[in-house]
């Protein structure tokens, strides 16, 4: 495959052989598979887990990989991004991984160059490589995810994580439940609800998203003290119940997730970091070899 812009880019095979690939990658067996390959992050957002994430995954398998300073890049002269791209590519790099603050650029980008495009998130529109990371969790603790049921939490009408894991989880047969105050929802034909407790007895596992402030165009809570009284995952909601929470991180404490459950057994969110590793060296495999 060329590009990975978004989950719906990958087959059901394709994405379980991705899977395999990370398993294998987790257990530590892995080669300089990408030796002489050159990847080039892109990133036109701030990030710390994914431009993390993707760099370690690349030189666990050998690559060389070049971070193009944006704040510091002829766009800051006035150069259009799709000039940037062109001449980024004109150097013969196998891979440029894009992150942008608008959706659809890595998608524009992918019509211009040679090299492969992945995704690492654009705008509110998708990030492929957390859905994948986010199914191989899941798979990794239920073995099966068929007929499990999870329920996504918070600022789900800006979030890019929410639409590709909507997206991958339902193919996989799982039962996503929207929970999320209503001028956080979007419009859907899934289960929505406003109150966690009415959901909370039904689930297998809980996903709570960051409240994206930087996307919203007006202030739609009077605070973030007010949200989290109504939708943070605290101990007393969860209680003894076997729930798995995740988070794609960075986690607002005690307003997406309170400390307790943090550092409880259950909190996925530090395997999530780790599989993350494992599962981006699996498609930077997959992407820049074919295999």
């Amino acid at each position: 495959m060329k590009h990975l812009i978004a989950t719906n880019d990958l087959t059901i095979k394709e994405i379980e052989e991705i899977l395999e690939s990370a398993q294998t990658f987790s257990d530590g067996r892995f080669e300089r598979i990408l030796e002489n390959k050159i990847i080039i992050t892109l990133f036109f957002e701030n990030s710390t887990r994914t431009r993390s994430s993707f760099e370690i995954a690349a030189k666990r398998l050998g690559a060389e990989v070049v971070h193009l300073d944006v704040a510091n890049s002829s766009t800051k002269k006035g150069e259009t991004l799709v000039d940037t791209a062109m001449n980024l590519d004109a150097m013969g790099p196998h891979a440029i991984i894009v992150r942008h603050q608008n959706s659809g650029v890595p998608k524009i980008l992918s019509n211009h160059i040679k090299a492969s495009i992945i995704n690492a998130g654009d705008g509110a529109h998708a990030h492929p490589t957390q859905a994948l990371l986010d199914l191989f969790t899941l798979k990794k603790h239920f073995k099966d995810v068929k007929g499990k049921k999870i329920a996504i939490v918070g600022d789900i009408k800006n979030s890019r994580v929410a639409n590709s894991n909507i997206e991958l989880l339902s193919r996989f047969g799982m039962e996503v439940i929207l929970v999320a105050p209503p001028q956080f929802l979007p419009k859907t034909n899934l289960k929505t609800t406003h109150f966690l407790h009415e959901i909370v007895d039904e689930v297998d596992a809980i996903m709570s998203l960051r409240t994206q402030t930087e996307r919203h165009s007006s202030q739609t809570y009077a605070s973030l003290k007010d949200y989290a009284s109504d939708f943070c995952i605290t101990s007393e909601l969860i209680g003894d119940r076997d729930i798995i929470l995740l988070h794609p991180g960075p986690v607002h404490r005690n307003i997406d997730i309170c400390d307790a459950l943090l550092a409880d057994k259950r909190c996925k969110v530090l395997e999530q970091v780790s599989n993350g590793v494992a599962v981006r060296m699996a498609v930077l495999k997959k992407i820049i070899n074919g295999i």
